[in-house]
């Protein structure tokens, strides 16, 4: 009969590295404490890395730098996709993702369905905020995060330069995602929205 921890390691070696390993993946190995120190014991032995509370990935190995770990957006993804909820980047984080601005935002914010928490991930904290669904019914992936980053630049607040890198971006969008998620919006983020379509490019 294999331990708790040789179990645990036998299963963390069928995955591919770089995966995230969570307690929870375990649950029928033994109880949570059980568990929490037969990871933590894989830990010691360098078979996996925390990477934050709770949360440990086995690593990359690269040549030239050692261990490679998940970023915080990597890890935010893994959670959504664990726990099959629905998630959109909002704040700071929007307008980084679509490049309106270079400063990477210390704190991850995303809205979503699921539980809200937050988890620090080294000096980076990841946010999964509550929100209503009608905020997590847009389709497009470039629109979404649109609608999220001129929420946080703020009515009347937009400028010209702003105005003309969102419209390129959504003329990358699937006409009618676009079309959908624009209905979602508020009146001025749709007045805003609506003129990617005037010169008739998307």
């Amino acid at each position: 009969m294999l331990s708790i921890e040789n179990q645990i390691e036998k299963v963390i070696n069928t995955k591919r590295k770089g995966s995230l390993i969570l307690p929870d993946d375990f649950i029928d190995y033994g109880s949570s404490e059980a568990i929490r120190k037969a990871l933590d014991r894989l830990e010691d032995k360098k078979i996996i890395i925390r990477v934050a509370q709770g949360i440990y990935v086995q690593p990359k190995i690269s040549q030239l730098i050692g261990p490679l770990t998940p970023s915080a957006e990597e890890i935010a993804e893994a959670i959504a996709k664990r726990d099959r909820i629905r998630t959109i980047p909002s704040g700071s984080y929007a307008l980084n993702a679509l490049g309106l601005s270079t400063q990477v935002p210390m704190k991850i914010v995303l809205l979503t369905d699921g539980s809200p928490r937050e988890i620090k991930v080294g000096k980076r904290t990841i946010k999964f905020k509550r929100t209503t669904p009608k905020n997590l019914m847009a389709k497009g992936k470039i629109s979404r995060l649109v609608i999220q980053a001129l929420k946080e630049i703020g009515n009347g607040k937009v400028n010209i330069e702003e105005e003309q890198k969102i419209l390129e971006l959504l003329k990358k969008e699937n006409e009618k995602d676009l079309k959908h998620d624009i209905a979602l919006a508020p009146v001025w983020i749709q007045k805003i929205m609506k003129k990617t379509f005037i010169n008739g490019e998307n």
